[in-house]
């Protein structure tokens, strides 16, 4: 769930990240919903499919996908945006999954794309589903990496998550922040893509953090994942101590027709450990597009 957690535990760690282009981007207008920070990057030609990348807590579009959008563009046109109170998102009075989801369906709006693949990393995965669940004429197909179907099995959860509760009564003291006009991308003008990646990270306020995780706390999806019938693939992330692997192996249980990748990585894996996600990632979703 919390990828740039891992990020931000020590600086240290940043220096492996990997050499990737960043693409720029640019604030959208969704009618009636807000603005939020988008990426477009095409595709082999006009008529390829579109991925939408749904980013991990307390990260950017950016900052989760930033490994994977360049080699992507082999297979599909792609597409990430900051959601809600993270990074240049939406700033809403409430954090709501479901809201997240309808942002990504007013986006394919506004970009006249008619469908596509919905790929999302660990709370990008659980948008994902809601995407399926509410909008599921424009969804072509999904990729899970490192996703749940529900939180709060066990005792330390329902602590953890009831606690929340309180600590996100009193985030509503703290400032949400205002999102960056800025639009520039690119690492810093250093060339160093670990200051660029901190500067992502602290796009997102503790205070939105804190609502978006009690809102991830409520969530539950599984009486509903048999019902998903769109190619579905889901990414294992073996070496997690977020989101525990049998969780993430319960969801092929669920999904029909769900095929299985497994990557040997923890759950910063798609950023700190991307030269073993990234190509797992790919097959994944590549294999996603040819059975849609």
């Amino acid at each position: 769930m919390v990828v740039s957690a891992a990020i931000a535990h020590t600086a240290g760690l940043l220096v492996d990240l990997p050499d990737a282009v960043v693409p720029a981007g640019r604030m959208v207008e969704l009618p009636g919903r807000g603005s939020t920070f988008v990426t477009d990057s095409p595709g082999p030609g006009p008529d390829a499919p579109t991925v939408v990348l749904l980013h991990a807590l307390a990260c950017t579009g950016l900052l989760t996908w930033f490994p994977v959008i360049e080699p992507l563009r082999a297979h599909a046109r792609v597409i990430t945006l900051d959601q809600r109170w993270h990074g240049r998102g939406i700033r809403s009075a409430e954090f709501r999954l479901e809201d997240c989801a309808d942002d990504v369906a007013a986006l394919l709006d506004v970009l006249g794309i008619e469908d596509a693949v919905v790929a999302g990393y660990s709370m990008g995965s659980i948008i994902a589903q809601r995407v399926w669940r509410q909008h599921p004429d424009r969804v072509r197909g999904l990729v899970l990496a490192a996703s749940t179907d529900r939180f709060q099995l066990t005792p330390y959860e329902r602590l953890f998550f009831g606690a929340l509760t309180t600590a996100s009564a009193a985030s509503r003291l703290l400032p949400l922040g205002t999102p960056s006009p800025q639009t520039e991308t690119s690492p810093a003008a250093d060339g160093s893509l670990e200051a660029w990646a901190l500067a992502q990270f602290r796009q997102t306020t503790p205070a939105g953090v804190t609502r978006a995780l009690t809102a991830l706390g409520r969530h539950h999806s599984r009486p509903w994942l048999p019902e998903i019938d769109v190619p579905t693939s889901v990414v294992v992330m073996t070496r997690d101590k977020v989101i525990p692997t049998s969780r993430q192996v319960h969801l092929i249980t669920r999904i029909p027709g769900a095929e299985p990748y497994v990557v040997a990585a923890g759950h910063a894996g798609c950023v700190l450990d991307a030269a073993r996600f990234t190509p797992v990632f790919l097959r994944a979703t590549a294999d996603t597009i040819a059975r849609g």
